[in-house]
């Protein structure tokens, strides 16, 4: 039997996965190191990682997954790389990391990167960029060469977490044109590097990977990556993107108006689009999907909700309950809208799509003599499905005509009234799916040959669980959600 192996690196842990080449059928799935990594935090709203850290991982990793599952290095045929976005590796001229990695949650270039925004045009980065340069990796490097000028003198290349692990592998340095779309470097407009953004920030064109196919022999695993990691020498490295792009590919979400959704501690709706619209750019990220090409541009519209499921465990480990499953059955006796408890569940800092305010969690309307907590963890399930709404909302101004959702059967959406709440508004049908991130890349890795269809049928055949469909009685839903927005609006518009 012969198989592909799948990395997801992620800022907690490395997962790595082994799926059979002919049916796509998942061997398992481990995870490096049994603890979160830590993070690496010098001052506030700052988050570093060292990158060889991740490659640690990922060799140990793929030890326990060859020794768990019995399988030899002769018998995996290619990998494919799924990271943590945004993050920036930087290396000298010998491969080696000049400084720890500046991961996706480091807030130390939002300054750089607001007033980039506007003295670039924020018109002129809607139609180039598809977003604000705002935190990302571009902002990112741009506070090494201010701050650490020493170091950015010794930078060759710059690189995303993905890009490292590949160059790990196989001493050979590149990135994918969905990565550098990432860290806002792509120019969408002219189809290149956006050198108006490298110029604006004093960034030398030269410290650009090499360009290679998102779905391609990338490059080869060399004698040295053959040590450290135990897989053959001449394996090929056949795909990599960033997490959220993956997830969606995973997900079998390729097309127009195809969504993938995630309900964890924080929520985020991807939603696919071939209309390069960047209206929304200070509420919603735009970038190329995992299948963009020049002449059929595919577009990722990434929104985030920071206060999801983390809104729910707060109540678990807060109300007088046991477990999740016993706060979803109280949840389930209260009728549609909670007999009026309202809440609005942003209580995890500033929400991008509410323009970075941050108004907290609160819960309003609560009569003390008939509400108790059912009425609570109703309220609370509807209102993180209503922000979810809020967000399709948004995606619906800027082009996004949905036509599924796609989810992860380990989040939020295994609930019910959360599930059947947001499909019955969007009134689109809600596909569950058994399947990570990790999983996703290694069948990815078969797509350099072409073959989508079959890829999606893989999906279904090994990975489909349920389908939500939407109620045919929307009222109300749409009567309780329209109490909850205008309790929104009036926190927006104090």
């Amino acid at each position: 039997m012969i198989y592909y192996l799948g990395l997801d690196i992620g800022s907690s842990s490395i997962k790595a996965a082994l799926v059979e080449v002919s049916s796509g059928k998942s061997l398992g799935v481990v995870q490096e190191p049994k603890k979160e990594m830590s993070m690496f935090a010098q001052k506030n709203g700052w988050a570093e990682q060292n990158p060889n850290d991740w490659w640690l991982h990922v060799c140990n990793a793929i030890t326990k997954l060859k020794k768990q599952f019995k399988v030899s290095r002769a018998q995996i045929k290619g990998i494919g790389i799924s990271y943590q976005m945004h993050g920036l590796v930087i290396v000298d001229k010998q491969g080696n990391p000049l400084r720890k990695s500046i991961i996706w949650c480091d807030s130390r270039a939002v300054e750089i990167g607001h007033t980039a925004f506007q003295e670039m045009g924020e018109d002129k980065c809607a139609a180039h960029l598809l977003n604000s340069p705002a935190n990302f990796t571009a902002s990112k490097l741009k506070w090494v060469k201010d701050n650490e000028p020493d170091i950015y003198k010794q930078i060759y290349k710059f690189m995303l977490p993905g890009d490292f692990i590949a160059y790990k592998f196989s001493n050979k340095i590149n990135t994918t044109i969905s990565g550098l779309s990432e860290g806002v470097f792509w120019d969408f407009k002219n189809d290149a590097i956006a050198n108006f953004l490298l110029e604006y920030y004093g960034i030398h064109k030269g410290l650009v990977p090499a360009i290679v196919a998102t779905f391609s022999i990338q490059s080869f695993v060399n004698k040295k990556g053959e040590k450290e990691s135990g897989i053959a020498t001449g394996t090929p490295i056949y795909y990599r993107a960033g997490d959220q792009p993956n997830n969606a590919l995973s997900l079998n979400v390729f097309n127009p108006g195809e969504v993938a959704a995630t309900g964890g501690t924080s929520g985020v709706v991807y939603a696919i689009t071939d209309n390069l619209s960047g209206k929304e750019n200070t509420r919603v990220n735009n970038f190329a999907h995992v299948n963009y090409t020049k002449s059929n541009p595919k577009i990722g519209k990434l929104l985030n909700i920071n206060g999801a499921g983390i809104q729910y465990r707060w109540l678990l480990n807060n109300l007088a309950v046991d477990s999740y499953e016993e706060m979803n059955s109280l949840a389930s006796e209260i009728p549609v809208g909670s007999e009026g408890v309202c809440f609005i569940p942003f209580g995890n800092g500033a929400e991008r799509m509410l323009n970075n305010k941050e108004i907290g969690t609160r819960i309003v309307n609560i009569n003390l003599n008939n509400h108790h907590k059912g009425h609570i963890c109703r309220a609370a399930l509807e209102g993180i499905a209503f922000s979810f709404f809020y967000g399709m909302e948004i995606l619906k101004s800027d082009g996004i005509n949905p036509t599924v959702i796609r989810t992860g059967n380990d989040n939020l959406f295994r609930s019910e009234i959360f599930a059947n709440t947001i499909a019955t508004l969007i009134e689109q049908e809600i596909e569950i799916y058994n399947t990570t991130g990790a999983i996703g890349a290694a069948r990815a890795a078969d797509l350099h040959k072409g073959g989508f269809k079959k890829f999606g049928k893989t999906i279904m055949d090994n990975d489909h669980v349920m389908t939500f469909v939407p109620f045919k009685d929307k009222k109300p839903y749409l009567k309780a959600y329209k109490k909850w927005k205008k309790e929104l609006e009036l926190v927006l518009n104090k």
